[in-house]
């Protein structure tokens, strides 16, 4: 039985189950089915609100049949059918609770665009010189696997890496469902305590790098005015700064509005560089306008979601003790072999449960 708490969201999936029949009317138009430019949209919006729409319409269904068990309970003279009746409404009200708790879950997923298939993960070396590169490295690989165990998709957009074998920086496009919802919690600094393979005296040294993760926006969650962008284009550049491209193919832009700048130059192609400049741009604007609006309504919250906030230091990997740390909710455990090798579901669940119980707490 919904109480007073269960009441806002419920008037929000009710009003997303009136748009969804809306929706179901104007697909069925010959008109509609004729434009491709409306059609879309509207297929990407009926996917988004039947996920949750689904299960808020099951939840109906099981309390009309809750207080139809219920009425028969009371009115019935028969004490074995009354029984009966009181067992199933018993049985109907414990699905319904559970059914009431995952709806609260999915629209809160949903605020935070938890359901975005799609995400930009950058990765940066930060204090250490050629050991914090390499560590750029190790948590690009740790990601990679992570998604190759669930069979999502990883490109790399763009990389700079260094004689060593690290990377100052690397942005990668993961697809696939549930990615952004698994890796949302991942943006921030990441530090790790280990011996470098250059380190004759086997001293501990601690260095650093930052993740940011931003869902990749839809074209009907950001528009950019073609006039607020100066698109400049160069030859690609190679280590130690030498041009190793006689064409024209690296692509910067630069956003006027908010000075935000993206540069890709990975592929030989200057219409692929353009491509993926315009995607990264649009997630990192996306990024910035979400952070702004999540940061006026939530600016107590323990776990920053999906973001490109890099300020705060999240986790430690400590390689001689095979401990890794996450500082936010103070989850520890003595598997960083596994950890670093992609394994990093127990986390991630971890993560998600902390935050959705915090979130839960304000509502």
């Amino acid at each position: 039985m919904a109480d007073k708490q269960h009441i806002g969201y419920l008037d929000s999936l009710d009003a997303m189950s009136r748009r969804l029949d809306e929706i179901d009317s104007l697909l069925a138009s010959p008109e509609i089915a004729a434009d491709g430019s409306r059609l879309q949209p509207l297929m990407r919006e009926r996917g988004r609100l039947l996920r949750q729409v689904e299960p808020y319409r099951r939840y109906r269904d099981v309390a009309r049949r809750r207080q139809e068990a219920e009425q028969m309970a009371a009115e019935t003279d028969d004490p074995e059918m009354r029984q009966l009746a009181a067992d199933e409404a018993e049985q109907l009200q414990h699905e319904e609770q559970s059914l009431l708790e995952l709806l609260r879950t999915m629209l809160l997923e949903a605020e935070d665009r938890m359901d975005a298939g799609s995400l930009i993960l950058e990765i940066r070396a930060g204090t250490g010189g050629d050991e914090a590169a390499l560590f750029a490295g190790d948590l690009l690989e740790m990601y990679r696997h992570y998604v190759e165990d669930h069979g999502w998709k990883f490109e790399v957009l763009s990389a700079s890496p260094t004689p060593l074998g690290g990377f100052r920086e690397v942005i990668v496009n993961i697809e696939g469902d549930g990615a952004f919802r698994d890796l949302a919690y991942e943006s921030g600094g990441h530090r790790v305590q280990r011996v470098p393979a250059t380190e004759a005296q086997g001293r501990i040294h601690t260095s650093a790098a930052t993740v940011a993760v931003m869902p990749e926006p839809e074209e009907l969650d950001i528009q950019i005015k073609d006039e607020d962008v100066r698109i400049d284009v160069m030859r690609a550049g190679g280590p130690g700064g030498q041009n190793v491209n006689k064409v024209s193919s690296a692509v910067r832009m630069t956003h006027l509005p908010t000075g935000i700048v993206v540069m890709m130059q990975e592929s030989k192609s200057q219409h692929q560089n353009r491509d993926k400049a315009w995607r990264l741009l649009k997630s990192r604007l996306f990024d910035l306008y979400e952070s702004e609006r999540r940061a006026a309504r939530e600016a107590d919250r323990k776990l920053k979601v999906g973001s490109g906030d890099r300020s705060a230091r999240i986790r430690t990997y400590n390689f001689p003790q095979n401990r890794v740390t996450d500082h936010r909710i103070g989850f520890t455990a003595h598997n960083l072999d596994a950890v670093m090798a992609g394994r990093l579901d127990e986390l991630i669940q971890a993560l998600r449960l902390a935050d959705h119980e915090d979130r839960l707490a304000r509502m």
